[in-house]
């Protein structure tokens, strides 16, 4: 039996673990890819997009690793704060499509005892659904099976044939109309 081939992925070391010895792409992606995704978690809700972001965190700690001469010495904390950097340029890029206007609903605020607020609500969500109508079929399906269905752009793009960039026209379209909504009231 002969030995086994060496591994060709570049060596890295982490000094937060028990055993400092190099551990390979793979052995730290196994080792770290829960606990980042569990981390990311933390900062945004959606459990799908938090496995995009863990996946892209991977690539760049990749990327970097053949760029660079030595290895990362903290694989773990490089990973992390790629995580964060991609986050905030997530939070910053949906901030310019208008997805910081997204309310969650919460039943809880509106209680019984605040009927007011019911009826506040119940107008504002019949307003919401007369702008919902109002809209082309497919920019209505497109944008409910993002928002609502929670698919990325990818997801869609895919499903209905259209390009990325095209499913992107599309949101803005009915963000917009949903904004000029909010604007007269």
């Amino acid at each position: 039996m002969s030995p086994p081939a060496p591994s060709t992925v570049p060596a890295f070391s982490d000094a937060d673990d028990a055993d400092a010895a190099p551990l390979g792409l793979e052995m730290i992606y196994r080792n770290e890819r829960h606990s980042l995704v569990r981390f990311i978690t933390r900062y945004r809700s959606n459990p799908e997009e938090a496995g995009d972001v863990a996946q892209e965190a991977f690539l760049r700690l990749a990327q970097s690793e053949q760029v660079r001469s030595e290895p990362i010495a903290r694989p773990r904390a490089f990973l992390r704060q790629v995580a964060r950097n991609l986050l905030r340029d997530r939070a910053k890029s949906a901030s310019g499509r208008g997805e910081r206007m997204h309310v969650p609903f919460d039943e809880e605020t509106i209680s019984v005892s605040n009927e007011v607020s019911r009826l506040e609500a119940r107008d504002s969500l019949a307003r919401i659904e007369a702008v919902m109508r109002r809209m082309k079929p497919k920019t209505r399906e497109i944008f409910m099976a993002h928002r609502l269905d929670g698919l990325s752009y990818n997801e869609i793009a895919e499903r209905t044939g259209m390009s990325v960039s095209g499913i992107e026209k599309q949101i803005a379209k009915a963000m917009t109309m949903l904004i000029r909504h909010a604007d007269k009231d």
